[in-house]
């Protein structure tokens, strides 16, 4: 496209999704399945309870015989569960049963232990029982052949569960991306170095490995590379030999004389998708491809490379890992709490902070600062305000879209 045209976010994202497709399927254990996306639908190999089981502790009966007058019930037995009362329930019988122990054969009912009176081998109630009451049927959670859960759903801690009730000790899931994040710029030192007079601390790197973990990817670290070719081929070509995904690079996407990133990728074979994307933060943005391998150059201003990293690269590694909801609209209604003025041909994102209303609205106030270089105020903001291009002057009490920063649980 032309270096002079500004691509709007969301073609910018639907662009990058539809070059990326899910990854192979591979089986990893049920333990190691915790934030992996399924590969392929996943079907019971059970019923689920195998049979009819209490839901109380107390007494398996017939609820025909409490009917009778003056009944007394004689207890023949006790079923706990993983073992079973062996034997069939007679008219005028009951036996002890606990939560989770299988019914026996001809009880239709289990009364509660509190609403039944004991004297010795017998019990008597005068509490009415409809029948199948405090009884889950065989087959109430699911039943073998069931498919419980989809491709493309992603594993959580009752997703889990749910699998290992289904007999699964091994799940399918698309494989991992593995991200590799190059970091660029003679003025960039590794944290814990002494910075020289012209330098500062590398930190991008460090955001945007969060955003590929967050994402269910694997960030694969490059280093730093210096402002020359063959700092910046070589790290290109670690990223292949290490068999990435995904190469992110860091800085160097402006059209500067040092700013050699689209130049070196484009000599080592990179096709160039789009470059430049009317935002803010974020516009000297790169998306190419590398043979299989998806490029994203993020521009070097720490808080444009999060918000980016938060807008694009993290849909491209849900997608990758299977996710039919990649680059789903997650923004979320909101009330502006104070004027802002018309903004200009780029969406805005605006670091904002969270006020919950005496009502509970929520309500969000604006960083007075917005300098893309900032990292004291994003840390301190919890949601990004989206303004549209050429969207008005806005006063206090307006409704807004914001998205949520995302935050360790």
């Amino acid at each position: 496209m032309s270096g002079k045209a500004l691509m709007r976010v969301e073609d910018a994202l639907t662009q990058i999704l539809q070059r990326a497709k899910p990854l192979e399927t591979e089986m990893v254990a049920l333990a190691q399945a915790y934030g992996r996306t399924l590969g392929a639908d996943l079907v019971s190999k059970r019923t689920q309870p195998p049979a009819p089981v209490s839901a109380m502790d107390g007494y398996a009966l017939r609820v025909e015989d409490l009917a009778v007058p003056d009944s007394r019930l004689h207890c023949v037995g006790v079923s706990v569960a993983g073992k079973r009362f062996d034997g069939a329930l007679k008219p005028m019988e009951a036996v002890r049963i606990f939560t989770g122990a299988v019914v026996p054969e001809g009880a239709n009912a289990v009364i509660m232990q509190e609403d039944a009176s004991v004297d010795g081998e017998y019990i008597f109630s005068s509490k009415a029982l409809a029948k199948g009451r405090n009884i889950r049927a065989a087959g109430l959670d699911f039943k073998e052949g069931e498919v419980l859960l989809r491709a493309g759903h992603r594993l959580g801690a009752a997703e889990l569960a749910l699998a290992a009730a289904m007999n699964h000790a091994q799940l399918p899931v698309t494989r991992r991306p593995r991200v590799a994040i190059l970091a660029t710029g003679d003025e960039l030192v590794a944290p814990g170095q002494t910075p020289g007079p012209d330098q500062i601390v590398a930190s991008n790197s460090f955001a945007i490995a969060a955003h590929v973990l967050r994402a269910g990817g694997e960030p694969v670290d490059l280093g730093i590379a210096g402002d020359n070719f063959a700092a910046l081929e070589l790290g290109i070509t670690s990223a292949r030999a290490q068999k990435a995904d995904v190469l992110i690079t860091l800085g160097g996407a402006s059209v500067g004389d040092h700013d050699l990133v689209k130049s070196a990728l484009s000599r080592q074979g990179m096709e160039l998708h789009f470059w430049r994307i009317a935002m803010r933060p974020g516009k000297p943005l790169i998306h190419g491809s590398l043979g299989d391998m998806q490029i994203l150059g993020l521009p070097g201003n720490p808080v444009s490379s999060i918000v980016c990293g938060h807008l694009f690269l993290m849909p491209l590694i849900r997608r990758l890992s299977g996710d039919p909801d990649a680059g789903h609209d997650i923004t979320e209604s909101a009330i502006l709490a104070s004027d802002l003025a018309a903004n200009d041909e780029r969406q805005d994102y605006v670091r904002a902070k969270i006020i919950r209303g005496s009502d509970g609205s929520l309500n969000v106030e604006t960083f007075a600062m917005q300098d893309s270089s900032m990292l004291k105020v994003f840390a301190e903001a919890e949601c990004l305000l989206v303004r549209a291009p050429f969207e008005p002057a806005m006063k206090a009490g307006s409704p807004c879209r914001i998205i949520r920063l995302e935050r360790p649980l």
